[in-house]
């Protein structure tokens, strides 16, 4: 599956383990701190209200677990190195990933996989838990609230729906680094803006985000991160990719059946280890955007980038992409693109 597909998986996991001797956990936890009367009788000015709920913090948090699977790139740009950190994907040290690794200044934070154990959490002392894009259940923010306060998404949102600029906002303010956090999101902003600027042609025009793997091949649609970098750039998500995915954030396609695909820039957000595969495509090589060389292939790092969508990612990705991009839609199929000619994808 691509990344990120399988997090709905995670929203059922670990339901044992959290409800594991619930009452004598909550018992000893309580007697020893009264979260919930502290935050009764803290000021409003950081207050936080989200799908499950609403919190005041007492004051800015300082020491934070992030559950959420991409959540510690925002706190790391923020001058915050988590105690804690959600690992999602790949094999990097701290499960933090390159475009973010400097951020980390020698702290080394706890890496929890698989499972969430409200234990683990609980020994770590926290004063927030960030639950944005973690998938946690209803039931398991009411244990984990008990440790700390526990910030979720927005309600109406779904749970891994949170924009990269929402997200950076709003931990921005939890840590007290509202001004940071906003220079974090113009700066952000910019490189976006500038690129478009760069390449006002790019405007209006149809790009799909897609995807092979395990053999299936698939598309993102315009609210994943995938979809969201395109947009950012003045691309055209196509509706049809959400009437494919639901209420989803992506939609395996037909092997029989690859339409959909054809649009003004086709990008392939995959492994290089499924380039072969990708390449031996049959119905691929019918496709237009195969034959004019407008095929663009996000592999490896970059395509972790693209799955992060966070503040420090985006323009990671943006810097190793635009030219690959520019050199796609110049209107001349010999024109070569550097990542789909390494896949092995040129026409």
């Amino acid at each position: 599956m691509p990344a990120g597909q399988g997090r709905n998986g995670r929203r059922t996991a670990a339901r044992a383990r959290l409800e594991l001797s619930r009452r004598t956990f909550l018992g000893a936890l309580l007697s020893s701190c009264a979260v919930p009367q502290a935050l009764a009788q803290a000021p409003g000015d950081l207050r936080f209200a989200h799908a499950f709920g609403e919190f005041v913090l007492p004051k800015p948090a300082t020491r934070v677990v992030s559950l959420g699977y991409t959540s510690h790139d925002a706190l790391l740009a923020l001058q915050t190195q988590p105690i804690a950190v959600r690992y999602w994907f790949g094999d990097q040290p701290h499960a933090v990933w390159p475009w973010a690794a400097p951020y980390l200044n020698g702290a080394a934070p706890q890496v929890l996989t698989g499972e969430v154990s409200a234990e683990v959490v609980a020994a770590l002392q926290p004063d927030l838990i960030v639950g944005i894009g973690s998938g946690i259940s209803e039931a398991e923010y009411a244990l984990l609230s008990q440790i700390a306060p526990v910030l979720m998404h927005d309600a109406g949102s779904p749970a891994y729906g949170t924009p990269w600029n929402e997200m950076t906002l709003t931990l921005g303010r939890a840590l007290g680094k509202d001004g940071l956090a906003g220079e974090l999101v113009a700066g952000v902003e910019k490189r976006f803006a500038d690129a478009r600027a760069r390449h006002p042609d790019w405007a209006g025009r149809s790009a799909v985000p897609a995807y092979h793997f395990g053999g299936e091949t698939g598309v993102f649609t315009a609210v994943d991160t995938r979809g969201r970098f395109l947009r950012e750039l003045g691309f055209v998500v196509p509706d049809e990719l959400q009437r494919l995915a639901g209420e989803n954030f992506y939609a395996g396609l037909s092997p029989e059946d690859l339409s959909v695909l054809d649009a003004d820039l086709l990008m392939w957000i995959s492994s290089f280890e499924e380039a072969p595969d990708l390449v031996n495509l049959p119905m691929r090589k019918m496709l237009r955007a195969h034959s004019a060389g407008r095929e663009v292939f996000a592999g490896g790092v970059v395509a972790a980038a693209m799955s992060f969508g966070s503040v420090l990612s985006l323009p990671f990705v943006l810097d190793r992409t635009e030219a690959d991009i520019a050199a796609a839609l110049d209107g001349d199929p010999a024109t070569e693109v550097a990542s789909a000619v390494k896949a092995g994808l040129a026409p």
